[in-house]
């Protein structure tokens, strides 16, 4: 009496789970993407954290230093990350993950290009800038690669 009962099949190229069979191609570049933001996200977050008065002074020296707003930015960053890692397992987060996190990051890039010349000292400005425009790019890129090849 179990003819009535239907079996849900997932094809392997829309896998569940980021293991790979033996003898399949190893991670694909949208996986180790994703994998390399949820470091970055993690590490920043804790580097805020922990060394607030560092990060202000090395990465973010704009206006008057605010160790809790460093760190409000910080659980942004955390929570990033862990999506980031959850969609290394969860295939159909790294959509919404990669999208989330490419307009997060044009926005801030914006931002960075208002305020450009009012960092101390002024190359940090620019470098902030480009550096966070750069990342803007590979995060678009990585989400068409993924809207492309139907993951999530």
């Amino acid at each position: 009496m179990r003819s009535h009962m239907v079996r849900t099949v997932i094809p392997s190229s829309r896998r569940l789970s980021s293991s790979a069979p033996p003898g399949s191609p190893g991670p694909t570049v949208v996986t180790v993407g994703v994998g390399v933001f949820a470091v970055y996200h993690l590490l920043l977050a804790a580097f805020m954290v922990l060394a607030p008065h560092t990060f202000f002074t090395d990465i973010g020296p704009f206006g008057a230093r605010n160790d809790h707003y460093v760190r409000d930015v910080a659980t942004y960053n955390a929570a990033l990350g862990f999506a980031f890692a959850v969609s290394l397992r969860r295939i159909g987060w790294r959509i919404p993950v990669l999208t989330l996190t490419t307009v997060q990051f044009a926005l801030h890039s914006i931002n960075h290009l208002v305020d450009i010349g009012r960092a101390h000292p002024a190359w940090n400005g620019y470098f902030d800038f480009f550096s966070l425009a750069a990342l803007t790019l590979l995060l678009a890129w990585l989400s068409r690669k993924a809207m492309l090849e139907g993951i999530g």
